[in-house]
C-alpha cells in the first residue's frame, strides 16, 4: 500500500500573508500571477505559495528553492527531489497537494459545475455509462456533483499519466471510490488507482496514482506560517 500526503489549502487568506508568500515564488510563477485580476491573484500567490512551503518542508530545503521541471504535457514536478512525487490542482478558493514516494501521483479538485452544463459535457465527453449515470433524474445538485466527481477523478488520473486530458475521455473512472483503471487507454502503460477525497464546501477532489496496488490518503489542513 501506497500512502499519498494530500493537503487541503484554504487560498482566501489576508492580504500581507500573500504578500509573504509572493516573495518565494519564482520569476515565472510571478510573471503569471501578475497578468491575472486582483482575487485571483492573491489565491493563485497563496496556492503556490503555501505548495512551495509543503514540497520544501518535505524536501528540507527553503521554500524558494525547489525548481520545478515540466513533462511532455506541462505535468510539473520538482527537479532533485530523489523519489518524491507531487501534484497539485486550485479551483477558485481551494486548492490541494498530493505527495507521495517513489510512486507517480495526480490530483484534481474542482468547485460544483453547472448542473445543465454537467449533463452536455457528459454526454459529450464521458463513456456511455458515465453520461448516463450524471443524466438520470435525480436532483439538479446531485447531477452536478455526479458530474464533478467524475471530471475529477477523469483530471487526477491523467495527472499521474503525464497525459493529455482528450485522452482520458473513453477511459472508464465510474463506480464506487476507489476505482481501479485497468486499461488507460492512450494514457499510458499499466493500470492506476483513484480515490475520492472529502473537501469541505461545494468542492470535490480525487487523487490518483499509477499502480494496481491500494493506496491510503493522509488528509489534513494546510496551516499558515
Amino acid at each position: 500500500m501506497t500512502a499519498v500526503d494530500l493537503w487541503l489549502i484554504d487560498t482566501r487568506q489576508p492580504p500581507a500573508l500573500a504578500a509573504e508568500l509572493w516573495r518565494l515564488l519564482d520569476p515565472e510563477e510571478r510573471a503569471r500571477a501578475a497578468r491575472m485580476p486582483p482575487g485571483a491573484r492573491e489565491r493563485f500567490t497563496v496556492a503556490r505559495g503555501a505548495v512551495r512551503q509543503l514540497v520544501a518542508a518535505r524536501l528540507g530545503v527553503r521554500p524558494a528553492e525547489p525548481v520545478w521541471r515540466f513533462g511532455p504535457h506541462g505535468k510539473p514536478e520538482p527537479a532533485d527531489a530523489g523519489g518524491l512525487r507531487v501534484s497539485w490542482s486550485a479551483s477558485d478558493a481551494c486548492a490541494v497537494l498530493a505527495l507521495a514516494e517513489g510512486r507517480a501521483v495526480g490530483v484534481d479538485v474542482e468547485r460544483l459545475h453547472d448542473p445543465r452544463t454537467a449533463e452536455r459535457m457528459a454526454a459529450r465527453w464521458f463513456p456511455f455509462e458515465e453520461a448516463r449515470f450524471v443524466a438520470e433524474p435525480v436532483d439538479p445538485a446531485e447531477r452536478a456533483a455526479r458530474f464533478t466527481v467524475l471530471w475529477c477523478r477523469r483530471e487526477a488520473c491523467v495527472k499521474a499519466y503525464g497525459g493529455r486530458l482528450a485522452q482520458s475521455f473513453g477511459v472508464p473512472v465510474g463506480g464506487p471510490s476507489p476505482v481501479l483503471v485497468a486499461d488507460p487507454g492512450g494514457l499510458g502503460a499499466g493500470p492506476s488507482r483513484l480515490c475520492d477525497v472529502p473537501v469541505a464546501g461545494p468542492f470535490r477532489a480525487a487523487v490518483a496514482t499509477l499502480g494496481d496496488s491500494p493506496i491510503h490518503v493522509n488528509s489534513r489542513l494546510w496551516e499558515p506560517s
